[in-house]
Order: C-alpha cells, then sequence, then structure tokens
C-alpha cells in the first residue's frame, strides 16, 4: 500500500490544459476512404496538409482510396519460401551435386589427416 507522500509519475500532455496552454488547432478538413470490402474510414487532416493517395483501413488492413467505385486492389500475397526454396531458384541439381562432392571430398581429406 502506498504511503500518503508518495510521489505519483506524470505524463506528458496530462493534466487539465486546455487550448490555452496548447495553443489553437490547426483547421481539419475529414476525407473519406474506402476499402475494396467496402469500408469507409474517415482521417482527419489539416486543410492545408497534402492528404495521401492511399490509407490503410483500421478494420480489415487493406488499402484504401478517396474514390469509392475503384478502391485500390488488395496486395497480392506472395507464399511463403523456405531457405531451400530459395536455393533451388538459384542453383540446379547438377550444382548441388557438385558442391556436395567438394564438401564430402574435403570432410574425407580432414578425417584422414585427423
Amino acid at each position: 500500500m502506498a504511503g500518503g507522500n508518495a510521489i505519483r509519475g506524470t505524463r506528458v500532455g496530462a493534466g487539465p490544459m486546455g487550448e490555452s496552454e496548447r495553443g489553437e488547432t490547426a483547421p481539419r478538413v475529414r476525407v473519406s476512404y474506402w476499402c475494396a470490402n467496402g469500408h469507409e474510414t474517415k482521417p482527419s487532416f489539416a486543410c492545408d496538409a497534402e492528404q495521401p493517395e492511399s490509407w490503410d483501413c483500421p478494420r480489415c488492413g487493406l488499402p484504401a482510396g478517396p474514390n469509392q467505385q475503384q478502391p485500390p486492389a488488395p496486395p497480392r500475397n506472395e507464399p511463403y519460401k523456405t531457405h531451400l526454396a530459395y536455393v533451388k531458384e538459384r542453383r540446379s541439381d547438377a550444382d548441388g551435386a557438385a558442391i556436395l562432392d567438394e564438401a564430402l571430398t574435403r570432410l574425407k581429406a580432414h578425417r584422414e589427416g585427423v
């Protein structure tokens, strides 16, 4: 149980500050963005700020655009590839056999030398 004289922490921006202490906010405009699932998102921007072409939908995570009839297409998901799949893309079976033979030859030579 904390004593009566315990020091309590505060965070920046906490407390009963009003606009008089913080300054006035910039004029805002709300812009509608739609995703491929039909979700509408309305973030607000400062009137003089440049509005982005796309915005991530907070409901489904798909990209959203300002045109309701033509929302951005969902990104194409590449399937997960293992390290072996990437190696097989770079090397042929003959390359793999040659590398394996070389490694086995070095291993045999090392064992015979020991």
